[in-house]
């Protein structure tokens, strides 16, 4: 690779880290070409990019990049590669349900939303994160939940009442 060649896949390796917010790094080293492509076809269907790069280079864009990926930049080492997603959680369910047929891949670190974390022991976290509209859904249907019991208790009030209101009517 020229010189010219690395600093072209910097920089884009630094618009890619300064554009998402969810980066993990995966170390996929060991796997055939059957189960890599495999891998693909998950990282595809679950909407996640996956990209193999060079440490050094990585560990520029990352020096290059406005944010503050604490620790990561200490983990390249070995095989690396990068997951890209827009779900918090995409990556690690993906990682999560590939090892249920291999060891590999192996979490080095994830940066989610300005959180960073390191080693492979945080994966069970990170696929209990909920994604953005998740949230959001939990927070609605937490808003609706009083509004609902009021409506429903007005209701079930106004049958009674009208209830007693005929029979007294009638007599």
């Amino acid at each position: 690779m020229t010189r010219e060649e690395k600093s072209q896949v910097i920089e884009a390796l630094t618009t890619q880290l300064t554009e998402g917010n969810i980066i993990y790094l995966a170390d996929i080293s060991g796997l055939n070409a059957l189960d890599t492509s495999n891998l693909r076809r998950a990282c595809f269907k679950a909407n996640v990019k996956l990209a193999v790069v060079k440490n050094t280079l990585l560990e520029k864009a990352m020096e290059k990049s406005d944010k503050d990926f604490g620790d990561l930049p200490g983990i390249l080492k070995g095989n690396t590669s990068l997951m890209f997603s827009e779900t918090g959680n995409a990556p690690a369910k993906v990682i999560k349900e590939f090892r249920k047929k291999s060891d590999k891949p192996v979490l080095k670190g994830a940066y989610v939303e300005e959180a960073i974390y390191v080693g492979d022991d945080q994966l069970d976290m990170l696929v209990s994160i909920k994604s953005k509209e998740e949230l959001i859904g939990d927070i609605i249907s937490l808003l609706q939940s009083p509004a609902k019991n009021v409506i429903s208790a007005l209701q079930s009030g106004g049958n009674k009442l009208s209830g007693i209101l005929k029979t007294l009517s009638e007599k």
